[in-house]
């Protein structure tokens, strides 16, 4: 979502939830490919690229590097990862490749013969966020429990936002007493972290992308999270080259690019995890990230 659309959420009240069921109320009724603003039919030379909405800025970036490079034209689609994915599944729309969060998500494909292949792109994690300067002296997750600290969460948020904090916190055994300092439950982050930074609370929960968002990564500051509390469901992105793909050579050359280990340091910059980086490469084994 362009960061302009956050702003006017935050200015008129709808809810990430609400702004989301619209949006995907308009897309019932329309192809992707009319959603996409300044849509150009495709070249021979092009490539149709759709992916999670939380990869859109690293994304942007790389694709400008390519076409910079090859001539090449990519026509990019970032959005709701779920909403893509259902679509793909019950044949309501098609692309030739698809970053892919969650990786049963990608399992799924591949069995039902819709992924050609698919690789480790990068990975998410989840962490302790505080406005800058700490003002509440919050050191770990156990000092959300204290008495009269005002905890934000996005436990409203649609998923998989939502879901692996809820488990961080079970996984700590803090729930009851946290959920007793909560004073906000977003439903969209952007608008809860724009609050924590004006003072109106002392901490959250969210993944380290969204740290390096323009409008607050100056004024925040996070914590690492035990990557033992962290859910591993939602933390694995991939990508997937898909059985509409029009010229697999290009397509495999844009995959070699983007997971090659000079865009991986893009993504970290907006604060993924690379699959070069010792966790990165811990968690392609652990979770077996790997085509099937």
């Amino acid at each position: 979502m362009p960061k302009g659309d956050f702003v006017e959420l935050k200015q008129t009240g709808i809810s990430r939830r609400g702004f989301l069921k619209g949006a995907l109320a308009t897309a019932a009724a329309a192809t992707p490919q009319t959603m996409l603003a300044g849509f150009t039919p495709f070249k021979s030379d092009s490539l149709q690229v759709w992916s999670c909405g939380g990869l859109s800025e690293a994304f942007n970036e790389l694709n400008a590097i390519y076409e910079a490079r090859t001539g090449h034209n990519i026509q990019y689609t970032g959005a709701f990862a779920g909403a893509l994915g259902k679509s793909l599944l019950t044949l309501q729309s098609t692309t030739e490749l698809f970053g892919a969060r969650v990786l049963e998500l990608s399992k799924k494909l591949r069995k039902a013969g819709l992924s050609l292949h698919f690789r480790p792109l990068c990975f998410t994690d989840y962490v302790l966020v505080v406005p800058k300067g700490n003002p509440a002296g919050i050191r770990d997750l156990k000092d959300l429990a204290e008495p009269g600290v005002r905890v934000m969460l996005p436990l409203r948020s649609s998923p998989p936002g939502s879901g692996p904090v809820k488990g961080i916190l079970k996984n700590s055994n803090l729930t009851d007493a946290v959920m007793k300092n909560m004073v906000a439950n977003g439903s969209c982050v952007i608008n809860m972290m724009c609050d924590l930074v004006d003072g109106k609370g002392d901490a959250s929960i969210i993944e380290k992308r969204l740290t390096t968002h323009d409008r607050f990564k100056d004024k925040i500051e996070y914590i690492p999270i035990d990557e033992k509390l962290i859910p591993p469901g939602p933390l694995t992105f991939t990508l997937n080259i898909m059985k509409y793909v029009k010229d697999e050579r290009l397509a495999n050359d844009f995959a070699d690019f983007v997971c090659g280990t000079e865009v991986q340091e893009i993504f970290e910059k907006h604060g993924f995890t690379s699959i070069y980086s010792a966790r990165g490469l811990e968690l392609i084994e652990r979770f077996g990230v790997k085509d099937v």
